[in-house]
């Protein structure tokens, strides 16, 4: 006997006059797996009936499928010749959870059909948006992936060549690469975009800067470093008193930044952009929320992952700490005023404490004599290596990814300061990455 018995991902039907049958069990296969296959003028214990197949009859087992199960997909339909005898194969593919055949949901459990109650169909919504990237088989399959490697070994994180791709989430259920492993990839064709303008609208673009075209950690960890070094300090002097103000917050441009590419909806090929104007900077989010998740349960702290796969990945390299972290960040020091949500899209708006490009301006508060004037504001950006340096000689046991917090910027920045400064002799490392510490020399 050719065939043994019915699974979750194969059905029988005695004829092709089981049409609604089928419908219903291939959307409960694709429901279940993303894939199914049904056979019919086969018994369901595996016994070779046979059935007449013409043109007429495959046309019409076609179009019950494409009409009745939604979305819609496109069968592959075949004649084979078994045991002697015509039989009638069907087989479907297709990542758009959840498939409804005839209007109803079914999931497959076994050799059986069952009907999804409101509940599971719920999770099965959430389920489908938050593992596209993971189901979705990338249309290029020769990938490398030494950035995002190279990113695991900085951090101290032992990685198994054999079997990085599939801990990594890189490969499919059928062990193709998929989306994620694309826009991790060495090399793929995802550009990002900072534009800086001149004057509070899009009418006049000042510049725009290019990152991309390499794995997306990588691409996130330049983009803000570069967003950080506009970060421009205003150093007001009067008398005895310093103070500093920075444009806006690194902190919250940081957990805005990298939200918005974990929670992009990638597989609709628009990545996050950045907009810069004399006054706030504005980070855009493509896909909106998640389905079955509303604007209160996005600021009630709830997390719905876009990208569940992706959002373990960032955890675990140290991108982001927690679900929900960056909104708390954001929405404490700017309101909900600084989110702009709707169907297709997520805005964050974080405003500047004063006009960008301010010393360049030359304002100067003209109306007060000479006579009682305070020193002028001037703008000064502090170098890295001397943030660094401070935060060592405050606590010689801080760790990389703790100066990263710290500074705003990235750990692989952080490591370019902290070789400089070991290369002009101002520190040493005593000890191993894990327990040692640091020690100023000079």
């Amino acid at each position: 006997m050719p065939f043994s018995s019915e699974t979750e991902e194969l059905e029988f039907k005695k004829s092709s006059g089981e049409r609604d049958e089928a419908v219903k069990s291939l959307s409960a296969m694709l429901n279940k797996h993303g894939h199914g296959v049904v056979y019919m003028g086969v018994s369901p214990d595996g016994t070779v009936l046979g059935q007449q197949i013409s043109t007429a009859t495959m046309n019409k087992v076609s179009r019950d499928i494409t009409d009745n199960i939604k979305p819609q997909v496109i069968p592959e339909i075949s004649s084979q010749y078994i045991d002697g005898k015509n039989v009638l194969r069907i087989e479907v593919k297709g990542t758009d959870f959840p498939y409804s055949a005839f209007g109803k949901y079914y999931i497959r459990s076994g050799d059986e059909d069952k009907e999804m109650s409101p509940a599971y169909l719920r999770k099965a919504m959430q389920f489908s948006s938050s593992h596209l990237l993971v189901t979705t088989e990338s249309s290029i399959q020769d990938l490398s992936f030494s950035q995002l490697k190279r990113l695991y070994t900085e951090r101290g994180i032992h990685i198994s060549e054999d079997n990085f791709e599939k801990n990594a989430y890189l490969l499919t259920s059928e062990g193709k690469f998929n989306l994620m492993a694309y826009i991790l990839a060495d090399s793929n064709a995802y550009s990002i975009g900072v534009a800086r303008f001149k004057g509070t609208d899009r009418k006049s673009m000042d510049i725009r800067k290019e990152f991309g075209y390499k794995c997306l950690l990588v691409t996130m960890s330049q983009v803000l470093d570069y967003v950080g070094a506009l970060n421009e300090t205003k150093v007001k002097i009067s008398g005895a008193q310093r103070e500093e103000e920075t444009l806006f917050s690194i902190d919250a441009f940081r957990e805005a930044w990298f939200n918005a590419c974990l929670h992009t909806c990638w597989i609709k090929e628009v990545p996050p952009a950045i907009a810069m104007f004399d006054d706030r900077i504005e980070i855009k989010s493509f896909g909106g929320l998640a389905p079955d998740f509303s604007v209160e349960d996005f600021f009630s702290r709830m997390s719905r992952p876009i990208n569940l796969e992706l959002q373990m990945i960032m955890i675990q390299l140290g991108f982001i700490e927690q679900s929900a972290h960056g909104v708390e960040v954001i929405e404490s020091l700017y309101g909900r005023d600084a989110f702009k949500i709707d169907e297709n899209s997520v805005t964050v708006t974080i405003p500047f404490t004063h006009k960008f490009g301010y010393a360049d301006r030359n304002e100067s508060n003209t109306e007060e004599p000479s006579s009682t004037k305070t020193a002028p504001e001037i703008k000064r950006s502090i170098p890295l290596t001397e943030k660094i340096l401070n935060l060592i000689k405050a606590d010689p046991n801080i760790t990389v990814v703790q100066m990263s917090k710290s500074t705003g910027v990235t750990t692989v920045a952080v490591s370019n300061a902290l070789s400089k400064l070991k290369e002009s002799g101002s520190i040493a490392r005593e000890g191993s990455k894990r327990s040692g510490k640091w020690v100023v020399l000079q």
